[in-house]
């Protein structure tokens, strides 16, 4: 009980101080005490709404403030107010602010004996919008300064001619929007201007000339013969082939014939010629790529490449022995090399004459006393057949082949590879199988048919699977002649 009546005649004590105390203002509207400010600015006697547009109007004045930013001799200007400057930290100010104006007496007494004491500035912070800063660096500092060039290179009568990286200079967009933030933080010391240097650095191109210059040696080569190709067969592979060489794959990098080649159409070249479908030799514009596909999947083999994809063809091929063939058909057939080496790789590819021929070029970091063959071995092969068809168009007695057939094939593709001639490894790559086609004649109508509209069935042969050598080496490859050069 005693103890209650004491605190009770404290508070009325301090009540009857702080009335005491107090200037008559206190009983009209509540202003700030002594020892208040804002950014340095006092604000002793002003009303909350008076502080309030105080402040505001700092900033505003602030936000007219010219910004220049300078990229090497250019320079690019605009103002605070256009960047989205703005009182970025107000709700805490103003929360701060209004605990030391107004409220209860025994509050602002309490307010105005700490501030005799310890003197508050509150700070006003301000900022721009980093999406609109962002926005303004890169508006000016597109294209301002020189992009890096990649390093190129080319084959001319035999050597590799590179032309040298160019060092870019760029701006570093993210360091100068960086610096223009920190500008605006020290806007109050600014004089009434920003300025800010733009970040430039130096970029290095993504393909330099130490790069390419380590591409000198022969890594894998392979030709393929196309001497029963008619003039259009022989454009699309000069054409497709064409549109293949010089590339250039970076460690890690990809080729996609198709996607090399692509579109086969008569505006990208090519020409219409024989090509596989549905069993049959029909005319196709890029007719004849697919030897393309083939002649670089054998140069990849010999280089080492990783074969990424690879579909074999629907019916064998002339140019090639069985497994050491690639098609190329829509999207769904593809042939895909990716370079393994930690040093750029070189792909020439072109026609001589009537041969086609694609060699890797890179730096060659295997032995010297390991070499690697690839050995086709078959497995089985299924007769053809034949088709024969009335054709009261030709002579009596007459008999035309309209299309070939091919031999059904089961065949799979070994690596070996030889230390010192040696074998030390023997890999299968491979297991393919290629369908049988019948041959097609048409023969007169005067004359008795050789053979039935319809002949026997096929027969399957197995054979002892002994290994039928392919390429020995780097451009070995020779044509089949009892299929045509189709696919």
């Amino acid at each position: 009980m005693g103890n209650r009546t004491l605190k009770a005649g404290l508070f009325a004590a301090l009540a009857a101080g702080a009335l005491w105390v107090l200037p008559m203002s206190a009983w009209a509207a509540p202003v700030f005490p002594e020892g208040i400010s804002a950014d340095g600015e006092s604000l002793a006697g002003k009303t909350w709404e008076d502080a309030l547009h105080t402040a505001e109007e700092k900033v505003k004045d602030q936000a007219g403030i010219s910004v220049a930013l300078t990229i090497e001799d250019k320079k690019a200007e605009t103002t605070a107010g256009e960047l989205g400057f703005h009182w970025s930290n107000q709700d805490e100010a103003e929360k701060e602010l209004k605990s030391y104006v107004g409220g209860s007496l025994i509050r602002q007494y309490m307010n105005k004996k700490d501030l005799e004491k310890a003197p508050v500035d509150v700070s006003i912070k301000t900022a721009a919008d980093p999406d609109k800063i962002r926005d303004f660096v890169d508006t000016h500092c597109d294209g301002v300064l020189a992009q890096p060039q990649d390093a190129s290179i080319r084959r001319e009568n035999g050597a590799f001619v590179i032309t040298e990286s160019v060092l870019g200079k760029v701006v570093d967009a993210d360091a100068t929007a960086s610096a223009l933030d920190t500008a605006f933080e020290g806007l109050k010391d600014s004089n009434g201007e920003i300025s800010v240097q733009a970040v430039i650095i130096e970029e290095q191109p993504a393909i330099t000339s130490d790069d390419l210059k380590t591409i000198e040696d022969v890594l894998g080569t392979c030709t393929t013969d196309f001497s029963s190709s008619g003039a259009a067969r022989s454009k699309n592979l000069q054409v497709g082939s064409g549109k293949i060489n010089g590339t250039v794959l970076l460690p890690g990098e990809t080729l996609s014939g198709y996607g090399a080649m692509a579109p086969f159409t008569l505006e990208n070249g090519y020409a219409s010629a024989g090509a596989y479908e549905n069993g049959r030799v029909v005319d196709s514009v890029g007719g004849g790529v697919c030897q393309i596909a083939t002649t670089l999947y054998d140069a990849s083999l010999y280089a080492e490449l990783e074969i990424t994809q690879r579909q074999n063809h629907s019916m064998s091929v002339s140019y090639v022995k069985p497994s050491m063939d690639a098609a190329i058909a829509g999207t769904y057939k593809d042939i895909k090399v990716t370079n393994p080496y930690d040093t750029p790789i070189y792909i020439e590819a072109g026609t001589s004459g009537k041969t086609l021929t694609f060699t890797i070029y890179g730096k060659e970091t295997r032995p010297a006393n390991r070499t690697i063959q690839y050995v086709s071995e078959t497995l089985s092969v299924t007769d053809p057949g034949e088709t024969v068809v009335q054709d009261a168009s030709l002579a009596p007695g007459a008999r035309v082949r309209v299309q070939a057939g091919h031999k059904g094939i089961r065949s799979r593709l070994w690596k070996c590879v030889y230390i010192d001639g040696v074998e030390q490894e023997k890999t299968l790559l491979y297991t393919d199988t290629y369908n049988a086609s019948k041959a097609i004649y048409h023969v007169g109508p005067a004359a008795p048919a050789p053979a039935p509209a319809e002949t026997t069935t096929p027969e399957t042969t197995q054979v002892e699977p002994t290994p039928d050598q392919g390429p020995k080496g780097p451009g070995e490859i020779g044509p089949d002649s009892q299929n045509p050069a189709a696919g």
